[in-house]
């Protein structure tokens, strides 16, 4: 097995090394002390990551701009209106057999207000108000 980090190549060619010596019986304490010096790399490569990602939109507020809004892939900006669609049928086909025109109407009503409901709180212009509290409860 080749990595990226050649420290973690290492420390995995150790832990071999040394459960052939040791044989099996160290197994679960050799995997579990490689795991945590896995885990410790992933962590401060996280840290890193956050840091250097908070710095730079510290940097970018500082010169006064704007965050830009992340436009997401094709799922997520266009799944929910997909599915939606999809089960607009089945609704489409219960609201007219139980109610004629008018339960089609109301279960286009109640799918195109899901979906509007949806795109206006995908969009950056719907949020809160600078200043506002999140909860009612704090001053």
């Amino acid at each position: 097995m080749k990595t990226r980090d050649p420290e973690l190549q290492n420390e995995l060619d150790a832990a071999l090394h040394a459960r052939s010596e040791l044989g099996s019986e160290y197994e679960p304490a050799l995997v579990e002390s490689f795991l945590e010096k896995v885990e410790q790399r992933l962590d401060s490569t996280l840290d890193r990551r956050v840091r250097r990602h908070l710095a730079e939109q510290r940097v970018s507020v500082a010169r006064g701009a704007h965050q830009p809004q992340p436009l997401g892939n094709f799922g997520e900006r266009y799944g929910f209106g997909i599915i939606s669609l999809i089960l607009a049928v089945p609704l489409s086909a219960i609201g007219a057999s139980t109610a004629h025109t008018g339960g089609l109407v109301v279960a286009w009503l109640g799918i195109v207000a899901v979906n509007a409901v949806h795109a206006a709180r995908s969009r950056p212009w719907f949020s809160r108000r600078p200043g506002r509290a999140d909860s009612d409860w704090e001053d």
